[in-house]
């Protein structure tokens, strides 16, 4: 039998407030307020290093994509290497129905462990690979490995984190909890840029090139080894140990895919919601520097700044857009991101390819304040649409299936359309994708403080 972990009930029913405060009303009576700050803690530094190395490969593309294959033609390298970024992004599907079922039938913190054990080994594999010049199209295939691994590692971090922080907040104030999770992946995203400013500053793109891209991913599978050990010292969540589990035999356990099947409909609305939310996000965050280092020929370094300087933004806006969300509701955040991109996308587009620095740090910094409207509350929604014995795979397999198909392949799409003059084209597939969005927020019911049964 599991013993009953020190964490927050369900059913809290606390007014919002201040997230680190321990009342007696948000918790069970036994429960110190540690537990709370490690779950944040934990959760937050693991997410954080999913998406540290998930940017820091799509940053770093342009100095090392001639080192893992042909670099007789620059274009075709970037473009390859930015195919394999997409890849690991259709690895995710199979990391959400794996560790979703570990999360969903052994617990979330074991999901936690497990993935970010397999994300620092896809670091390490990265930063220590070999290069075309040394042993040929072995270095591709090696590159290809460890994408698959990160992005099997992925798949099944961000739903295991997502569930695992929704179960662990108050209900009123899920909305600014769950929004921990873009502020760790938005400050391991800022975190690999300004490591990505400060080298190419000191050492320059040749420096880079040469091995300086190296020294992001090596640093990336030590950080993981820290949070792993982090992770292992967090409770269990207070919904997941009121499930019937393999340790009860006489208990009849419910079927994760039953489940899962009859709610389809609510991994369909999880699909509509993520399509415009995911390629919007990777088009602002991966794709436009990218674009505008090695297409418009803008220094990386200043690049890098303004790309900074959005993130800080995009980081202060995501925990107010989650209180606001918990107290108007989560409807109308959904509908001011859809509606507000669709109106700017192509405003904001002409912007950031005027080819000035300062222009593109604009543009990147006001589609950033719309997407936390969205990305805030993304967790603390999709938790809201599933019960708990289904609620890891529910999120993360229909989560992972619009990452990998809409998400995953924005960063090539954009700059493949971009190289034949065809942006709008690019933009308008996003605005269509931000509509459907719209429609599904707009026909789903209200979930502000539901409890998580």
């Amino acid at each position: 039998m599991r013993s009953t972990p020190s964490a927050r009930p369900a059913s809290d029913p606390s007014p919002a407030g201040p997230v680190p405060r321990a009342e007696p009303d948000d918790q069970t009576p036994a429960s110190p307020r540690h537990p709370q700050r490690r779950a944040l803690v934990g959760t937050g530094m693991g997410n954080a290093l999913e998406w540290y190395d998930w940017h820091v490969y799509g940053l770093f593309a342009p100095f090392f994509a001639k080192q893992f294959f042909n670099p007789d033609n620059e274009l075709s390298a970037l473009l390859s290497t930015l195919a394999l970024f997409a890849v690991g992004f259709f690895m995710r599907p199979v990391g959400a129905v794996v560790f979703g079922w570990i999360a969903d039938r052994k617990g979330r913190r074991l999901a936690m462990v497990a993935s970010i054990a397999l994300q620092s080994a896809g670091s390490f594999a990265i930063g220590l690979a070999p290069t075309y010049a040394s042993v040929g199209a072995a270095a591709s295939v090696c590159l290809l490995l460890a994408r698959l691994a990160q992005g099997m590692a992925h798949g099944g971090e961000l739903p295991s984190a997502q569930t695992y922080i929704a179960e662990m907040a108050p209900p009123r104030r899920r909305g600014r909890w769950t929004s921990i999770i873009y502020v760790s992946g938005a400050c391991g995203i800022l975190t690999a840029t300004l490591l990505g400013a400060g080298l190419s500053n000191v050492y320059g793109a040749e420096g880079m090139a040469a091995w300086g891209w190296r020294v992001p991913f090596v640093l990336g599978g030590l950080f993981g080894l820290y949070t792993l050990f982090l992770r292992t010292k967090l409770t269990e969540t207070h919904a997941f140990e009121k499930v019937p589990s393999a340790e009860q035999p006489r208990a009849k356990r419910p079927s994760i895919w039953r489940g899962f099947w009859q709610h389809r409909a609510a991994a369909g609305r999880v699909i509509g919601l993520t399509a415009g939310l995911t390629v919007t996000y990777y088009s602002w965050t991966t794709a436009a520097p990218a674009y505008a280092i090695s297409v418009l020929k803008l220094d990386p370094t200043a690049v890098l700044l303004a790309e900074i300087a959005a993130l800080i933004v995009f980081i202060v806006a995501l925990p107010l857009c989650g209180i606001l969300s918990d107290r108007l509701g989560r409807r109308p955040n959904l509908l001011f991101f859809g509606v507000g991109m669709a109106v700017l996308s192509y405003p904001l587009t002409w912007l950031a390819q005027s080819g000035e620095v300062w222009a593109l740090g604009i543009a990147t910094t006001i589609a950033l304040i719309f997407i936390a409207m969205c990305a805030s509350i993304a967790p603390a929604v999709f938790a809201e649409l599933f019960p708990t014995h289904v609620r890891t795979t529910g999120t993360g397999v229909p989560y992972a299936i619009a990452v990998a198909l809409f998400g995953g392949t924005t960063p090539y799409l954009q700059t493949w359309l971009a190289g034949h003059n065809a942006q709008g084209y690019f933009t308008g597939y996003a605005i269509a994708l931000l509509l459907v969005g719209v429609l599904v927020a707009w026909t789903s019911p209200e979930s502000r403080a539901k409890p998580l049964d």
